[in-house]
Formats: C-alpha cells, structure tokens, sequence
C-alpha cells in the first residue's frame, strides 16, 4: 500500500491503541490459567491476532463477546497441534516458546518475515539446561522443541532483550515445584520486565527480584489464576500521536495510564525538554507546538521510541542525541540505518557513532518518497515527519503500520491529517 501524507495541522481528541505489550502478557498468562478469563480492550494489531491462534493451538479457547471483549477458557497448556507460528512478533515467539516448552509434545515454532531471520540462538543455550530438547536453523527459526521444562537455577544474558526473560518468568511461574532463581547479567528494557511482573501478578503469580539481577520464584497453590484483565493504552503507539501534536497542532491523547509500567512512559521527558507545550493529567495528555529545541534522551531501555523521537528531533532547532542504537539492530529493520536512509530522502542528516544518534534538526523537511522497510515504527515515522514537511511525502509499504497499529492512518485522519491512500 501506498500512502500520501500532506502538510497538515492537527486538531481534536484520540484514544491511544490497546497495548500489544499488555495484551500479548494476558493472553498469555490466561492461557496459564485454569478457568475463564475476560480481555476488555484486546488489541487489534498483528502482534495481537498472532497471538490468540497461538494460545488456541496451546489448549485455550477464545470466544468474541458482543462488547469487543474476549473470554479466554483454558486448563493450562496442552498443545492441540504440532506446530505454532508466532507472525511476526518478536514478543511472541520468545515468550510462547518457553510456554509450548510446559508440554511434552513434540512442536514446532515458526514465524514469518523479518522473524526468521532474528537471533533466537539463547534457546539452544539455555533449553538443554532445563531438560528440554530443542533443534533450530543454526541458531533461527523454525524451532523444534520438546518438554517438559524443568525449571532450575540458571544463568541468562540480558543484553540482547528482555523478551526470552518474559518467556522464562512466564513459563517457571506454572511449574515450579521447588525455589528457582534466575540470574540475569545486564538486562536491557527493565520497564518491560516490571510489566511482565505486573501481567503475572494480576493473574496471582508473584515473583520477586534484586535489582533486577536475581529473579526468585516459589511455588504457590494456584500458580496462575483466572481473571478480568483490562488491556492498557499503549505507550508505544501514543508516542507518534504524541509528537504528531508536538510538530502538527494541539490535540489531546486519552487512555493512557501515566503510571504505566511500560518503557515507552518515558517519551513524555522528552516531549518535556524539547519545549513543546504539554499537560499531563489522570485523564488525557494536551499537546502542541512551540519553539522546538533539541534534547538528549537515553533510549537504551525504551529502544521503540527511537522511530518517533527521530520525527520530534528532525523539528527542533539544533542537534538532538539520542543514546541507545546497538538496541536497534535486530527489529524488523536495523532501524538505526534505517532512519538515517529514509530520513534523508526527506532532507535530514542523521549521524550514527558507536551508541549514540545524532539528528541535525531545522524548520523545514522536504517532500519526498520513503519505503517502510517492512517496518511499522519507520512508516509511522515517516507519516509523522511528513505533517509539517514542505511537500507531500510518499510512504511505500505503509501497510506496515497494520503489525502494532492498524488505525494510525485512520486516527491522524480523524486529527485533521490529509492522508490519501
């Protein structure tokens, strides 16, 4: 899909989008439930449609409801097929796969796109040491794997993501029969990880932790128990409403718990230092322009805000950094080449030095065509910046949007954006 973006001016009121992050957790820890839990505001992305036939073909059964809610019925995993595809989601695939691991049926993992060909080898690390049987592409997918899992003290290494500690969490949490602990070296999106705690707590499952180091699960009567879970705005997602009101016109963004664990809060600092006019309640965000000045952001925990942030920063006057890049490598795109590419067919110079980001920002971006790469965080960059560009800017595979946010082009449009499509 092509899409053309106008120079616009923003206007009006938005829910964010249902949190993928929030709502793949839930599904997931209502597939470890015994009983019926209810999903109000389920997701509607693809990372979101993945993964409901996942948890289906683990055991559980999903019922729409007239009110847009689900009801997930589950008795634990007990796998129904041999194999399950995770889409894209990275999420996905390392956090179920420790999940299908509960079993001891022989499955296999699969992904599509850009998935096949990202790192997966801390499976074939760390699965033989929890007496589960594992064969994969040299380190990718597709997966072979057999369980049960046997939990036990290990050691992980966290500085690739935080999502393969999520799986473990996930899946120790319904089988421990004895203290376990998991010791993680330099764990990277520590928000995400307090999201999972809080995912796995609601659900009755705790678990404990120093600082963030040492990971300590005990066995608990009911390791997960069945509940009404409402799926949280996403963060991620409001980012780019966000700076869009930053750079376009004064709107306001709702359903946004501002006392959210997610990593992607932080986006809010930034806003903040780069000047914009902002107010931050209870009930909704207001945001608009303003004299735009460039920031300094450490991304390194929040590595999805990079995409929006380099919109905001290619606005404001001067050189804004943004710390974190070695986080960007392995996402649907290498997103830190990525943005220097795209971004410069819009007039921005972007330098990449070891760790750190440099975006020389200004008045004016000019028009021009941009390619998603595949990547829904680039195509909603790239709309973003396009709002108070010169010209009309062009978004090739802007369909991308549809793997975390499949009504952004409808919400801008809503705003006051020209968009044809």
């Amino acid at each position: 899909m092509i899409v053309k973006i106008k120079p616009s001016v923003l206007r009006g009121s938005i829910f964010a989008p249902a949190s993928k992050s929030s709502m793949q957790r839930a599904c997931a820890a209502a597939l470890l439930s015994e009983g019926a839990s209810e999903i109000i505001n389920p997701g509607r992305s693809n990372d979101d449609k993945a993964a409901l036939p996942v948890i289906q073909k683990l055991g559980a059964r999903v019922v729409y409801n007239e009110d847009n809610s689900l009801t997930i019925h589950s008795q634990g995993v007990d796998p129904v097929e041999e194999e399950i595809n995770c889409g894209e989601s990275g999420l996905g695939i390392r956090m179920f796969t420790p999940i299908a691991a509960l079993s001891n049926k022989s499955i296999k993992i699969n992904g599509t796109g850009s998935l096949c060909s990202r790192p997966m080898h801390f499976f074939d690390e760390i699965f033989p040491l929890l007496q589960v049987k594992i064969q994969s592409r040299e380190g990718r997918l597709p997966l072979q794997i057999q369980g049960p899992i046997v939990p036990a003290d290990i050691e992980v290494d966290g500085s690739l993501s935080s999502q393969f500690l999520t799986g473990l969490l996930m899946a120790f949490g319904a089988s421990v029969t004895t203290p376990v602990t998991i010791k993680v070296n330099n764990l990277k999106s520590r928000p995400y990880i307090d999201l999972t705690l809080k995912v796995m707590e609601s659900f009755g499952r705790k678990v404990t932790h120093t600082n963030y180091e040492l990971f300590h699960l005990k066995p608990q009567d009911k390791n997960y128990e069945p509940q009404i879970y409402a799926v949280e705005g996403d963060w991620s997602g409001a980012a780019f409403l966000l700076v869009a009101g930053a750079i376009a016109g004064e709107i306001e963004v709702k359903g946004l718990d501002i006392s959210s664990t997610q990593a992607d809060r932080k986006v809010l600092q930034a806003l903040e230092d780069c000047g914009c006019v902002l107010t931050v309640s209870a009930d909704a965000i207001k945001i608009g322009p303003a004299q735009l000045k460039a920031f300094h952001f450490d991304a390194t925990d929040c590595p999805d805000l990079f995409p929006p942030l380099v919109a905001l920063a290619a606005y404001c006057d001067g050189t804004t950094t943004i710390k974190g890049v070695s986080r960007l490598a392995h996402k649907e795109s290498d997103r830190g080449i990525t943005l220097q590419e795209e971004f410069a067919k819009l007039g921005v110079d972007i330098l990449l030095q070891e760790d750190i980001m440099a975006i020389q920002g200004g008045p004016n971006l000019s028009g021009g065509i941009v390619h998603s790469r595949h990547d829904h965080r680039i195509a909603m960059a790239c709309a973003v910046a396009a709002l108070r560009a010169s010209d009309d800017v062009v978004v090739e595979e802007a369909h991308a949007i549809n793997k975390s946010y499949p009504d952004f082009y409808n919400h801008l449009q809503q705003l006051g954006a020209f968009i044809v499509r």
